[in-house]
């Protein structure tokens, strides 16, 4: 699976050492269209589609077919995509939305790559066969999908962020307060890879909240989607966030993202097997006023952190974060699991470090801490500050966690038996805790 993301890391190598050099959350990034993969796919016809697709049909890999504006698969429609193919976002025209692919309730995504010719979604700049052009976060608008699963937010009304602004925000509704959706299907996305993806709003006036769209957003999405071998890297906010719904997924990658690589809210229960997120100081970073705002993980019952059910309780295997390998370049983050406004988390089989505060948990309204709200098993958590804490109002001190076997704060940062598990040290190694093939050959490309 480390082949997954490799087109990123080398190319962003190739063209980002000596211009870009880590450290500074200023830094900007840049990828060059060299690999032979990009190559050779920009030479094909260019298939531009807008608008509502309103009856069932195929994107075959002969084409290169780009997103105009928000593309909508509607209800009782499937869109598949071959394996193979390479969709992108049209050129941005000033800040209307553009390269955002929308499966509504009811529709489908069946996108299936395989190990040697997956589905890429990516930038413009990395198919115009151009090596001079450079890709950003944010080219690509990104991959939404609407299902009828459950969520806490006690309305159908429910509109996806990032789409609040359009003329027409009923088609963006998602999930149902009711639970006879919860096995919900909106299609099957296998080998899939989603680059430079992200649009950013203005905060929202009524909740204070972020409104973003993300690589991979998962609004209601019920347990009959498949989720496997998804990787989403450069991204302009979150790779991955569930709101609500009960999908499961496996195999996932979160690369190099601005914001947090795993965002769960409104009352997401599914389980997640087998997850990677890999930082990249070079890359942009998402802030809260000053301060850094990126995540490993963040997780929230809802916005404004009340009782609401089902809670928000994702059950996490096998899943490794890694951040920064100095204290200095770990400063460009907050922590590596955020768990807070009422939200749970179950963990089994984990690996932190490299955050200022491996797990925080943070209480609403100077509440006390439930430790029923953490179910970990065999967790190792570093952090530089706090390997394991608690935040009370605006008081932060170290919190002790039942199942979390290991703790350092070290500087460098713990490895945990890993062979070499930071991106900016040198040759890469995420061994033994490589569960998806982090380091195996998924697919290859040449620079």
């Amino acid at each position: 699976m480390r082949n997954l993301f490799f087109v990123a890391l080398v190319a962003l190598s190739l063209t980002a050492c000596s211009e870009n050099e880590a450290g500074s959350a200023a830094d900007s990034f840049g990828i060059q269209s060299a690999s032979a993969e990009y190559s050779a796919a920009c030479s094909k016809p260019v298939q531009t589609v807008s608008g509502n697709i309103t009856a069932s049909t195929t994107w075959t890999a002969d084409k290169i077919w780009e997103i105009d504006g928000i593309v909508n698969v509607l209800n009782g429609v499937t869109l598949t995509i071959e394996a193979g193919t390479y969709i992108k976002g049209g050129v941005p025209n000033g800040t209307a939305p553009t390269g955002i692919l929308v499966i509504q309730k009811g529709g489908k995504l069946n996108a299936n790559g395989t190990a040697t010719a997956p589905v890429v979604f990516t930038s413009y700049n990395l198919l115009d066969c151009d090596d001079d052009t450079t890709a950003s976060p944010g080219d690509f608008g990104g991959v939404i999908l609407l299902g009828k699963a459950q969520v806490n937010t006690g309305t159908d009304s429910n509109v996806i962020e990032g789409l609040t602004d359009q003329s027409n925000p009923s088609q963006y509704y998602y999930g149902s307060t009711t639970t006879t959706n919860n096995t919900d299907n909106s299609g099957s996305l296998t080998y899939v890879r989603i680059e430079f993806a992200g649009r950013v709003l203005p905060t929202d006036p009524i909740t204070g909240n972020g409104n973003e769209i993300n690589g991979l957003t998962l609004g209601g999405v019920g347990s009959g989607t498949t989720i496997d071998h998804v990787q989403v890297s450069f991204g302009k906010d979150d790779s991955f966030e569930w709101f609500g719904g009960t999908v499961n997924a496996t195999n996932l990658v979160s690369y190099a993202s601005d914001d947090d690589n795993f965002d769960f809210d409104n009352g997401y229960v599914g389980t997640i097997t087998c997850a990677l997120a890999l930082a990249n100081y070079s890359s942009t970073h998402s802030l809260s006023g000053t301060s850094p705002d990126s995540n490993g993980i963040e997780l929230d019952n809802n916005a404004s952190g009340s009782g609401a059910t089902p809670f928000t309780h994702p059950v996490i295997s096998n899943l490794t974060i890694v951040g920064a390998k100095s204290s200095t370049n770990g400063a460009l983050y907050e922590n590596a699991i955020h768990v807070r406004r009422n939200g749970r988390l179950t963990l089994n089989d984990a690996a932190v470090t490299g955050y200022p505060v491996g797990i925080l948990n943070e209480t609403v309204g100077g509440a006390a801490v439930n430790s029923a709200h953490l179910n970990f098993t065999s967790v190792s958590a570093h952090g530089f500050t706090y390997a394991t804490a608690s935040r009370i109002g605006s008081t932060t001190a170290a919190l002790s966690i039942s199942g979390v076997t290991a703790t350092s704060t070290s500087n460098p940062a713990a490895v945990w038996g890993m062979t070499q598990p930071f991106f900016n040290e040198g040759s890469w190694n995420v061994s033994p805790r490589n569960c998806g093939d982090f380091n195996g050959t998924w697919t290859n490309y040449s620079f």
